[in-house]
């Protein structure tokens, strides 16, 4: 395959481990304005608004590299020469990294980093949503006597407020990838950060990110069949957003070709699921995939079938529940190769 006449090989170059954890970056240049920033700054509740419930899925994220990268980042080396080449005085205020690396609060009038990576890059920021997710049934009432009528519409409540659940899995997969596939040019060109991290779903959040604690003190993976949809998914929204890379490219540099790179490699993966179960989503998604090409000033159609893509997908996610998904069981990440370790 040929981006404007260079060839792309098909295959993902290996990156460092430390670099692709520490230097994920996105799109937004400037602390400015809460438009810039995926989170609303002045909606964010900070990581300890979630803690007073959910403790044990706090002290977990705080060994993470999603905590630890809030003092490790703008002391690494790596940090201080992309943050240069840039032109960034500081990484935690107004530069590239913030998006990403960090949650940003209005803290006495004043929008400031407040954590790494944290519940809120994930799930939302909580302003609107905490009070009604914490909400049992009134005073007293505990999550394991709540009614369960009003669980329903207390969770209910909570997404329409902005809450993203686990059971949302297309939103909950798409806030990974934003991050993860780096959708910045100048930052990859100019900046020479890493054009993305080999990230798989399945891989990354069933290691050193899970914190299934709040259904099991064990902490135990997803089961088979969540896993299933999650390793689907993860696969079309990594088309999404390697197709919408390649939109938004604007020189046949590293950026580019890393984009159109990781299109053709999603897109394989798309097609070879989609041998192994008939689902007519996935077939929608590989027709598109093979369709779109992927090649400089060529916006309009990429995003077109970005959008298609992003459309299956929620269908997909919504329609199916993994029951029926046996045949791509052997595609599945064992263990083994989960990111890093989860909290016992």
């Amino acid at each position: 395959m040929k981006l404007i006449g260079i060839p792309v090989e098909e295959k993902n170059t290996s990156l460092s481990a430390r670099v692709l954890v520490f230097l994920l970056a996105s799109v937004f240049t400037s602390l400015g304005s809460a438009q810039e920033l995926r989170l609303d700054p002045s909606k964010v509740q900070g990581p300890d608004a979630c803690g007073e419930c959910h403790k044990n899925s706090l002290n977990s994220w705080k060994e993470t590299h999603h905590a630890t990268s809030f003092k490790s980042l703008p002391r690494s080396d790596k940090g201080r020469e992309i943050a240069k080449k840039m032109g960034l005085k500081r990484i935690k205020a107004g530069s590239d990294c913030l998006t990403c690396h960090f949650t940003s609060a209005v803290v006495e009038d004043k929008t400031s980093a407040i954590a790494g990576t944290s519940c809120e890059s994930c799930h939302g920021a909580g302003t609107d949503w905490v009070d009604i997710h914490s909400d049992f049934g009134g005073k007293g009432v505990k999550a394991e006597n709540e009614d369960p009528e009003h669980k329903i519409t207390r969770y209910a409540k909570s997404e329409a407020a902005g809450m993203i659940r686990p059971s949302d899995l297309y939103k909950l997969a798409e806030n990974c990838y934003q991050c993860h596939t780096v959708p910045n040019e100048n930052l990859v060109n100019v900046g020479g950060h890493p054009a993305g991290s080999q990230f798989e779903l399945v891989r990354w959040t069933q290691g050193e990110v899970r914190h299934n604690v709040w259904y099991t003190e064990a902490n135990n993976e997803a089961p088979l069949e969540r896993r299933r949809m999650m390793f689907i998914v993860g696969q079309a929204i990594d088309l999404e957003f390697a197709l919408r890379g390649v939109a938004k490219a604007t020189k046949p540099e590293k950026y580019a070709k890393s984009m159109a790179k990781r299109a053709a490699i999603a897109r394989k993966r798309i097609a070879a699921v989609s041998q192994l179960v008939d689902i007519p989503e996935l077939k929608e998604i590989t027709e598109v995939g093979k369709s779109a090409k992927l090649k400089l000033n060529n916006e309009v159609e990429l995003i077109k079938a970005a959008e298609a893509v992003s459309a299956a997908t929620k269908k997909l996610a919504t329609n199916y529940d993994g029951s029926t998904l046996e045949p791509i069981d052997s595609m599945l990440p064992s263990a083994d190769k989960y990111k890093g370790k989860p909290s016992p």
